[in-house]
């Protein structure tokens, strides 16, 4: 899979090596079971040179009759062996045939089955979720979106990295091989048409060339992005990234507050922590909640954080909001469930 921009769909696939070893043990097997055969039933056997039939012998004849060449040197005699030839060997040679060529016949099925799939996946893929890099953040980042609903296979993973893509595809992603700086490398990841991007390098440099070219395809997308240094925040928010995660800092103000202030430091990791104790959400607001004042909500067990009303963020300590109309959507802390 070095093939930059190669698509890997995901698949259940045996190993090359299982494969060939699975084909070579049913050809060997059918070669033995004829020997043993034609020695046991020797005597219904007649050799051109008039010599009795040895293990060597019915050992060539199991290998020129499997692969149909026949010399006809040594052939069955008698009607016990013929009968033999008719409803063992037979079959035998067929399974043998089947099992060789159907190889070669399996790879040309299989390249035209990817190549069909790969372009019916091209037609479709829409409103999709980009995820460039499959490192830890890049993982966790994916896992995040299951857990959250996201279907593996409506994840796009891009990374030059083949054992990251191999990782990636055995999960139910759709894997993109190939360096994500480049233009052509995010067209065929259907950058264009994708409605999230997560930029999750492991170099700031990197990620900035990556967020400057997807918001260059995508402007509409959401695009969020991970800086390892706090300086490089500003850039990569010039690049286009709506939101960016520092990674390093966040981790380390993560644990000094954890020091400090225990249960603050564990509340903050049960938000963090998907589909367990509380969790952080964005989200429509419901019918019933149509004209309520957002503290309000805090009596059914919904603290309010933010309200977004035609693309503005009003924030719960703003009070810029007094009651909930039609179209906007509210960040909220909940019990993971019941948000």
């Amino acid at each position: 899979m070095s093939i930059t921009g190669a698509i890997a769909l995901p698949a259940r696939r045996r190993g090359p090596l299982g494969s060939f070893a699975i084909r070579i043990g049913i050809a060997v097997a059918c070669v033995v079971i004829t020997t043993v055969l034609v020695y046991v039933e020797r005597d219904g056997y007649k050799d051109a040179n008039g010599t009795p039939i040895s293990w060597l012998d019915a050992l060539y004849y199991a290998t020129v009759t499997l692969s149909t060449t026949g010399y006809g040197d040594i052939v069955p005699a008698t009607e016990q062996a013929r009968l033999a030839n008719i409803l063992i060997i037979t079959p035998l040679r067929f399974v043998f045939l089947i099992t060789l060529v159907g190889t070669t016949v399996e790879v040309l099925t299989q390249r035209s089955r990817d190549e069909f799939r790969i372009k019916r996946w091209r037609q479709t893929v829409q409103d999709h979720t980009v995820v460039v890099g499959f490192g830890v953040k890049g993982r966790s980042a994916f896992t995040a979106l299951v857990e959250q609903g996201s279907a593996p296979q409506a994840i796009v993973v891009v990374s030059s990295n083949a054992v990251e893509i191999d990782e990636a595809t055995a999960l139910g992603a759709v894997g993109v091989v190939g360096d994500a700086t480049r233009e052509d490398v995010l067209r065929t990841a259907s950058v264009q048409t994708a409605a999230r991007i997560v930029v999750a390098t492991d170099r700031d440099d990197t990620s900035v060339l990556v967020t400057l070219t997807a918001r260059r395809l995508a402007p509409g997308a959401t695009l969020v992005a991970s800086a390892r240094e706090s300086q490089n925040i500003p850039v990569l928010r010039q690049s286009g990234a709506d939101v960016v995660i520092p990674t390093a800092e966040s981790a380390g103000r993560l644990l000094g507050l954890s020091l400090t202030s225990p249960v603050a430091g564990h509340l903050v990791e049960d938000l963090l922590e998907p589909n367990h104790g509380l969790e952080i959400v964005e989200r429509p607001i419901t019918p019933a909640e149509l004209g309520v004042a957002p503290e309000s909500l805090s009596a059914r067990s919904v603290i309010v954080l933010a309200v977004v009303r035609d693309g503005v963020v009003h924030r719960f300590d703003e009070r810029s909001v007094t009651v909930l109309q039609p179209g906007d959507r509210v960040v909220v802390i909940a019990p993971a469930g019941r948000s």
